[in-house]
């Protein structure tokens, strides 16, 4: 898992039809060796555009969709109230 900070909403017209109704966004991974790498990730727990969130990755996000066939490789599993690094 990583931490992010959610940057934008993607908005695709043409994809996967496993892809309907889910909301893409834009996240940009903050700390660690990843630090600025930005990725799309599915958001299905109502996070925004600026929250920090946590982000799982491979089999753990589609899990988070119980679905394995969908075509998604990072979701947005919790938004950060606070962490140790703001206290």
């Amino acid at each position: 898992m990583v931490t992010a900070k959610l940057m934008d909403t993607i908005w695709a017209t043409r994809k996967s039809e496993k892809l309907n109704g889910l909301k893409l966004m834009l996240a940009e991974v903050t700390g660690g060796s990843r630090e600025g790498e930005r990725m799309i990730v599915c958001d299905v727990i109502g996070a925004g555009i600026g929250d920090r969130v946590i982000i799982a990755t491979g089999s753990a996000a589609r899990r988070m969709l119980e679905d394995d066939t969908v075509p998604v490789d990072a979701a947005v599993v919790g938004i950060i109230d606070e962490s140790c690094e703001s206290v």
